[in-house]
């Protein structure tokens, strides 16, 4: 996809690999809106001159709301950046029941209804790109952070299926699929980590070239060994 001047929406844009991928789209000559939830981080998008709908997409308001707020307009690409991973590991303690709804909300639902609620819009545009950003746990799950891991296994489902019905029409669908990054959400984790920038330009890449998957890093040995022995991928993940 040719990205300059294309109208890009991009879903928890203020910070971490959104926020990367924000800037890197309108390096690349596209027109940036992105959706945040933290009014500190609100004002410092808006200061770098992005336009940002604040929103919280964790449960079904926050997604109806979004869809009124952008009714009528016009966007070539929606990237399903959104997401949260939280604490569910019972050799810790009880998992906290609210945070496993935001983050199903979040992670699996609002993609889902975002997508459903701007198919129409993207139809109608020349060219158009569903980009979901999954993650390498999509492939095998980590033994440490199951519902995040289900669902991002579910949307990277859901993308092939969506992938499939769309083949026949101007609407590309890409998925992302990151390592760890070095992001908020990572704070508390030791090991390698890549960087969000490295993270956004390798996404951004595979747009331009219209790419089904972007085995980001890492993934990219992940994918290979899972094509080979999806057993021994499983097993190493599971040591997580």
């Amino acid at each position: 996809m040719q990205l300059a001047g294309k109208v890009v929406l991009v879903t928890g844009g203020t910070d971490g690999i959104g926020l990367r991928l924000a800037r890197a789209l309108r390096d690349a000559g596209a027109k940036v809106t992105m959706t945040g939830r933290t009014a500190a981080r609100i004002a410092a998008a808006q200061a770098e001159g992005f336009e940002v709908l604040p929103a919280d997409l964790a449960g079904p308001d926050g997604v109806a709301g979004l869809l009124a707020a952008i009714s009528g307009r016009q966007f070539d690409v929606l990237v399903n950046n959104a997401g949260m991973g939280g604490t569910h590991d019972f050799r810790e303690g009880a998992p906290v029941a609210d945070e496993d709804e935001r983050t199903l909300y979040l992670n699996l639902h609002a993609p889902i209804r975002l997508i459903a609620g701007m198919i129409p819009a993207l139809r109608d545009r020349p060219e158009a790109m569903i980009v979901n950003v999954t993650s390498g746990l999509a492939i095998a799950p980590s033994t440490g952070a199951p519902v995040y891991c289900a669902t991002k296994a579910a949307l990277r489902s859901y993308t092939q299926a969506l992938r499939s019905q769309l083949k026949d029409t101007h609407i590309h669908v890409l998925e992302a699929l990151p390592p760890v990054v070095d992001t908020a959400m990572t704070a508390a984790r030791t090991g390698s980590k890549l960087s969000p920038e490295e993270c956004a330009r390798q996404i951004v890449a595979a747009m331009q070239r219209n790419a089904t998957e972007a085995n980001v890093g890492i993934v990219r040995i992940l994918a290979i060994l899972n094509n080979l022995a999806p057993w021994l991928v499983r097993r190493i993940m599971l040591s997580f």
